[in-house]
Formats: structure tokens, sequence, C-alpha cells
């Protein structure tokens, strides 16, 4: 099934691990087939990955962009997915970190990103909780 995907006028995108930019009118990109491809908003330098879920996020966005599940960052993700679970005792985050692990280990991997992406967004409401 195609993924039809806009693009913003001058934003970066990855497909296949070219990095692109958009004209100045932007574009409208129809994948025809299965490919990488990353939005700018979806990229996440390593010093912005400082919270539980941000690790793991960086870690499938590297699997994600070298098209293989390397052993050191499966390795490293696992070991961010454990510590999160055993902080944690919400069941959705429980669930969602498992899910994370079944996408991961089918090589779903831009679902996994969705998923964390969840994680990070309740990371980011837990935190500021603490400062109403």
């Amino acid at each position: 099934m195609p993924l039809k995907i806009n693009v913003k006028s001058g934003e970066k995108f990855v497909v296949n691990g070219a990095v692109m930019v958009a004209g100045s009118k932007g574009a409208s990109l129809v994948l025809q087939n299965e490919a990488m491809i990353l939005l700018e908003k979806d990229i996440m330098q390593e010093e912005d990955a400082n919270t539980p879920a941000k690790r793991i996020y960086f870690m499938i966005l590297l699997m994600y962009l070298d098209g293989d599940e390397t052993n050191d960052y499966k390795r490293r993700l696992m070991e961010f997915i454990e510590e999160f679970m055993q902080a944690t005792t919400f069941p959705d985050v429980r669930r969602a970190l498992l899910h994370i692990v079944d996408e991961v280990h089918s090589k779903r991997y831009y679902r996994a990103l969705k998923t964390c992406r969840s994680l990070i967004n309740y990371e980011k409401e837990m935190l500021s909780y603490d400062k109403v």
C-alpha cells in the first residue's frame, strides 16, 4: 500500500539514508514500496537523548537509520528498556515498552519510534506535573 507524505518547504528528510531538502513549494511524496524515511521532526541528536524514553527512541533511531539490527544498538536498547520497566509501575507504560520490543524484534523500527514518541510525551507530562 503506497504511503503519501507531505513535506514542507525547506524541510529536510531522509530516504534510505539520503538526506534531501524539499523545494520552495514543498513536496508531496508517494512511496510505492518499502523504504526507510524520516522527516526532520523525527530525527533526534544524541545530546537530546536525556530521558529514559528519549534514550530508547535514539537507539531505535540508530537501528532504523543503519537498516540493520546491530548487536550493540540492540543490547543498549534492551538495557534502557529494562531500566525503564524496573522504574515504572504504570501499566500503560509497561505495555508500550513491551510493544516496542515486539516491533523491534519484527524490524518494524518506524512503528517502534511512533510508540516511543508517545512515551516521550507521557514523560514530558509527568515531569511538568510537578511544576504546577
